[in-house]
């Protein structure tokens, strides 16, 4: 972390470490070719998590969306979302040995087309949470550019 970043977390923040795809498919039950997350870059415990997916021409939904111009569908997106959402809820000691099964979606917005070669950046912040229910904000961007947004529910259930 930055200076800025250490600013902006709260001294009572808990910083856990960043997570490759191995380790995540310890925390989230989803394996090639649903597993929409390569790394989780950032994640502070309990309010906000960072993450990204590689995309390149070899992904299998760009064989059939759409042939000649293939473009990330944004189910897909939302879904890397969720998946990244599910991480940072399964990291709470009241979550553990449950499993954030996403439950709905308000507020959605779908910005700019993902292509092959891009690196889909993720972002999901805690808005609410009270299990069995929670609630986020989720991002994601490539470049710098909003992609998609809005805010993705989950509801916490036994595995």
């Amino acid at each position: 972390m930055d200076a800025a970043e250490i600013a902006a977390t709260d001294s009572q923040d808990v910083v856990l470490p960043p997570l490759s795809s191995v380790e995540i498919m310890a925390v989230i039950p989803h394996r090639f070719p649903l597993l929409l997350i390569d790394r989780v870059t950032r994640h502070i415990q309990g309010k906000r998590i960072e993450g990204y997916k590689n995309l390149t021409i070899n992904d299998a939904f760009f064989q059939g969306h759409f042939p000649g111009r293939p473009i990330m569908p944004g189910v897909l997106q939302l879904e890397a979302l969720a998946q990244l959402g599910g991480v940072l809820i399964q990291h709470l000691p009241q979550c553990k040995g449950k499993l954030a099964v996403f439950s709905g979606i308000d507020n959605v917005r779908f910005r700019r087309m993902v292509t092959p070669g891009d690196r889909l950046d993720l972002m999901c912040e805690v808005i609410k949470l009270r299990p069995p229910i929670g609630r986020s904000f989720c991002r994601a961007s490539v470049d710098g550019q909003v992609t998609v947004e809005g805010e993705l529910m989950f509801s916490l259930i036994e595995p």
